[in-house]
């Protein structure tokens, strides 16, 4: 007999859902700044307003794709270089081999998904506001020592 059958048979937890709310503490409800006041934390690319530069880098002849500290390290590096606000890194190392992740900012995201045997990683930066993210390319073939990096350029959510 299996436990969940047990309480099914015993009626625990089949009664009738208590009306009682549970104290929640309180959360005080700040008034939004007026909108002249606010940022939209959009970006101006070659005179486009946006919401963000979307940059999809694809890197060739790459060393280094396995070497989870190696990209974790290059991620970071990234970050500081676009003058980014990182706030959450996961990477994933596959078996045998390949690592994936992502760093979320404040500012959108870096992701990388890297296959080592065939010397190629495909990349995306994503980031609004004042956040620089063609640093981040420099960074990337010079970590991954890269003999062909291309770059394709999205302006996301243009403004009309």
């Amino acid at each position: 007999m299996t436990r969940q059958n047990a309480l099914l048979r015993s009626g625990k937890g089949m009664g009738t859902p208590s009306a009682a709310r549970k104290k929640v503490p309180h959360v005080a409800v700040v008034k939004p700044a007026p909108a002249p006041e606010r940022e939209d934390h959009f970006a101006l690319r070659k005179g486009v307003r946006c919401a963000g530069v979307h940059l999809i880098i694809d890197l060739h002849g790459a060393k280094g794709l396995d070497d989870i500290d190696l990209i974790e390290a290059t991620l970071r590096r990234c970050v500081a270089a676009a003058r980014a606000t990182l706030l959450h890194l996961h990477l994933h190392h596959f078996q045998p081999n390949g690592v994936s992740g992502v760093a979320v900012l404040a500012e959108s995201h870096i992701s990388i998904h890297t296959w080592p045997d065939a010397g190629y990683a495909a990349l995306d930066v994503f980031m609004c506001g004042k956040a620089d993210p063609d640093a981040c390319v420099p960074v990337l073939r010079e970590a991954f020592k890269a003999e062909r990096v291309e770059v394709n350029e999205i302006l996301r959510g243009q403004a009309t």
